[in-house]
């Protein structure tokens, strides 16, 4: 027994000719607005009301930028621009993990170069350049907030 798989299943149907349900809702909608407009405004504010709903009904029923359509842009930016955002980053203790010792030399080293701030045996020398004064001062965010900072001067 044979079935018959859809292949074209990210189309929309053509509904209304050549176009979809959602874009012959947006034109139909665009003229019928500009219909009604029609006995209510002056011709001169009429045409131009006219000409601005039009371009807005072909942007929305077959705009794609990007390969998305207009319509999902347009809904993407509203909820950035509703929606509340706040970025915090709150710093509520540092977190130190042992490294774990391995089977691999090399891996050890490495380790022990890139967590360790003190020389490792006769291969490193403690730099002058890199040792500095450590303090802790209260820095004062634009906000007003005050924190407490850990400050490392290299001179």
């Amino acid at each position: 027994m044979q079935f018959q798989v859809p292949q074209f299943i990210d189309v929309s149907p053509k509904i209304v000719g050549p176009l979809t349900l959602k874009q012959f809702l947006y034109v139909a909608s665009a003229t019928v607005i500009s219909i009604i407009l029609f006995y209510i405004l002056q011709f001169w504010l009429w045409i131009f009301i006219t000409v601005f709903l039009g371009l807005v009904a072909i942007v929305l029923s077959f705009g794609k930028f990007n390969g998305v359509p207009a319509t999902k842009i347009i809904l993407a930016a509203f909820n950035y621009l509703w929606h509340p955002r706040s970025f915090l980053w709150k710093k509520e203790g540092k977190i130190v993990q042992k490294p774990t010792q391995s089977s691999n030399p090399l891996k050890d080293l490495f380790l022990k170069i890139s967590t360790s701030s003190n020389p490792i045996g006769t291969r490193e020398k403690s730099s002058k350049i890199f040792q500095g004064r450590e303090s802790e001062e209260d820095l004062r965010k634009t906000t007003g907030e005050i924190r407490r900072a850990h400050r490392i001067d290299y001179r």
